[in-house]
């Protein structure tokens, strides 16, 4: 299904159906908002590593900026941060 914006048709993704299996909250139900290189994309990288490297996890970056896990982390690797240990808190083995 497509919505009429403006002079053009585009893809309605709102109404997108799920994979069988699939969570709803597993597919996407917003438009992609990409990022071009400048300074507007360096000011978010420079925030998001400075949100990451206080505690944050790249999942509530993710939600609370309204973008992708894999948008958020390719900022953050463009912003040279050092990644976390995922898992949670390390066990000690004895």
């Amino acid at each position: 299904m497509c919505v009429n914006s403006g002079d053009r048709w585009l893809p309605d993704v709102t109404m997108a159906k799920p994979l069988q299996g699939m969570e709803p909250s597993m597919y996407r139900t917003t438009r992609v908002r990409p990022l071009a290189p400048g300074p507007e994309r360096d000011r978010l990288a420079a925030e998001l590593r400075a949100r990451y490297e206080s505690g944050a996890s790249i999942r509530t970056l993710a939600k609370e900026t309204g973008r992708s896990y894999g948008n958020v982390h390719q900022l953050l690797l463009d912003a040279h941060v050092t990644f976390r240990a995922s898992g949670g808190a390390q066990r000690i083995v004895s």
